[in-house]
């Protein structure tokens, strides 16, 4: 059972995370640097007492998830495009994770209304003893209804405290073999939609990674990388840019995450793409479940 204690550090991360967006809709614009737009959000979050969960990510038209700028990134917000922004926030671990799709040529309105309602008709059954596939059901269902297609291998999922994925999977499709019940907890439900393939396939790029624990004994330059990440991120995503201050520090924190990938101390993140490379939508919001009520954080 979630204490008034918890309740209310997830509430506090998601009030952050909501204002948080008011920043991101004013400064993400046509011709605004990447880097600049996920810096000033991280920021924020920061001065308003919270930690980002995550790096924040911003996914410009086809790529629908796990994109985060690089310190050389110097990409802008294209003029006609559909940029997805996704953030985290989490006060002492408890986590809000939300989402927002913004479109900058009119003929995106349809597929961004798409994960919009369905995110709308999702929340509504959420109650504890639901079904996660009624829940996919209804997504599925919602964004077909308005002509686009579910992203099928992308899902909602639970969060526990300094964890994104808890392993519980809430699809955005009707999965029959999904028999997972609502319980009391923390769920972020998270619809994509497309005018594509309905999947996503990897890319090759990655600037998003998070560490493995680990107690076992590690060279120098590795423990001390390890320890300065661990220290701060425990086991919760981070990039590379968080921690590098000069043009030195990034030579040694590339080798470093290069030594933690070769001891398997390291989970990567690649960037996410839409098989067909069409425009992708998302909506996402945190919702708190207990016996009495159904709290939506980010709302």
């Amino acid at each position: 059972m979630l204490s008034d204690e918890e309740i209310e550090k997830l509430l506090k991360a998601g009030d952050i995370a909501k204002r948080a967006f008011s920043i991101a809709e004013k400064i993400a614009k046509p011709g605004a640097r990447l880097l600049d737009v996920a810096e000033r959000i991280e920021r924020y979050i920061m001065e308003l007492g919270g930690e980002p969960a995550f790096p924040v990510n911003i996914g410009v038209n086809h790529i629908a998830a796990h994109y985060t700028p690089t310190p050389s990134d110097s990409s802008v917000i294209p003029d006609n495009s559909i940029v997805k922004i996704d953030l985290g926030v989490h006060v002492d671990g408890y986590i809000a994770d939300s989402a927002i799709t913004l479109y900058y040529n009119p003929i995106y309105e349809p597929l961004v209304e798409a994960s919009r309602r369905a995110l709308e008709k999702a929340i509504e059954v959420v109650k504890p003893g639901v079904r996660v596939s009624e829940i996919g059901r209804v997504i599925e269902e919602t964004i077909k209804t308005h002509g686009f297609k579910p992203i099928k291998n992308l899902s909602g999922h639970g969060l526990e405290r300094y964890t994104i994925h808890s392993g519980v999977v809430i699809p955005n499709y009707h999965d029959r073999l999904n028999l997972y019940r609502m319980r009391e907890g923390v769920y972020a439900l998270e619809p994509f939609a497309t005018s594509g393939a309905g999947l996503v396939v990897e890319g090759s790029l990655v600037t998003i990674y998070a560490l493995k624990p680990t107690s076992r004994a590690l060279p120098g330059s590795t423990r001390t990388l390890y320890e300065r990440i661990y220290g701060s991120r425990r086991t919760l995503p981070f990039t590379p840019r968080w921690f590098i201050k000069n043009p030195i520090d990034e030579e040694a924190v590339a080798r470093g995450l290069m030594e933690l990938r070769n001891l398997k101390l390291l989970l990567e993140y690649p960037v996410l793409i839409e098989k067909e490379k069409a425009p992708v939508s998302q909506f996402e919001h945190t919702v708190v479940v207990t016996s009495r009520e159904v709290l939506v954080t980010t709302m």
